[in-house]
């Protein structure tokens, strides 16, 4: 028996005020273009340089442990990791702890690396310390470009997708909400000050795949109520549409939130950034294809297709009637 979140499709009107929906979001992307101008990101090791320290030990790590020896240097953001291979010996316990760039520096100085180790050997004294890296500003530059990069051609390569899958109205649409999504994760980020690193980059490629995704879901429904319903007013169809996928989109982004939660709350300081910014790109994701790319594709309008709808399309509310 096939799982049913609504026995038949609900009859929610999305589009009533649709221009106040788009509205809000251009507010709220207002807000989060001036956090960002004003306040800037709180950039991590991964954009402002630093050094990262590896560290092994015959004893079991614990990350609290060495987090709690280090506060005491007031050395700013500071990342610690285990790291697990299967090459390891069972008595060989590897983490790696980077430390950011301070102020009007290339790296971290040897006299504070050489404080960092004094403190580990405080708590750890059978500690050792195979190898020190730094990453310059220079590095780090590079890095910020070909992240803004990689985020910029995910987009374009939508924009191409959607156009050539859909019409360019279905486009503009899918892309407008996808600048929509990244853009307010930028801003709270920037707003809350959280750190901002390369995961966090890697999150918004995936929010823009999920995205994407669900509104590709609704997009496929659109298309096919154009061609059955073919002289009802768009804005009807587009309800339509949204109603028979809602099941879907409530199932899947309900789903993918249990499991995102449980990562946040048991998975740890060092992927909490990574599983906020991936929270926040769910809600704001599922939102965006409803009240954003659904909106704008009302306001742009669409060209009716007169072909003869596709036979094996199917609808599982066909009792509606046309």
């Amino acid at each position: 028996m096939r799982l049913r979140l609504f026995k038949e499709a609900p009859k929610f009107d999305y589009f009533s005020r649709w221009k106040l929906w788009l509205g809000i979001s251009g507010l709220m992307m207002v807000v989060a273009l001036v956090s960002f101008l004003l306040q800037g990101l709180n950039f991590g090791i991964d954009f402002r340089g630093g050094t990262t320290i590896r560290t092994e030990s015959p004893q079991v790590i614990d990350i609290g442990e060495y987090r709690a020896a280090m506060e005491q240097l007031d050395l700013g953001d500071i990342t610690i990791t285990e790291v697990f291979d299967p090459s390891f010996r069972a008595d060989q316990n590897v983490a790696m702890i980077r430390i950011q760039a301070q102020d009007d520096q290339e790296a971290v100085t040897v006299e504070t690396i050489e404080a960092v180790e004094a403190a580990l050997k405080e708590v750890r004294p059978d500690i050792k310390f195979v190898s020190v890296e730094s990453v310059g500003p220079k590095v780090s530059g590079e890095l910020i470009q070909t992240a803004v990069i990689a985020v910029v051609l995910a987009i374009a390569a939508v924009l191409v997708y959607i156009w050539l899958r859909f019409e360019w109205q279905f486009a503009a649409g899918a892309v407008l909400a996808l600048v929509h999504d990244v853009l307010l994760t930028i801003g709270i980020f920037s707003e809350l000050q959280i750190r901002f690193d390369l995961a966090i980059i890697a999150a918004l490629l995936t929010i823009v795949g999920y995205s994407l995704n669900d509104t590709v879901v609704v997009f496929d429904r659109v298309r096919e109520n154009l061609r059955k319903y073919k002289k009802r007013p768009l804005n009807e169809v587009l309800n339509l549409s949204i109603n028979e996928t809602m099941s879907r989109t409530f199932m899947t982004s309900f789903t993918t939130l249990l499991a995102l939660i449980a990562l946040f709350v048991l998975g740890g300081d060092v992927i909490r950034g990574f599983v906020f910014a991936m929270i926040w790109g769910v809600i704001i994701g599922t939102y965006s294809s409803i009240f954003v790319a659904s909106a704008i594709l009302l306001y742009f309008g669409v060209k009716r297709d007169w072909s003869k709808p596709d036979a094996n399309a199917g609808n599982q509310y066909a009792n509606i009637d046309a």
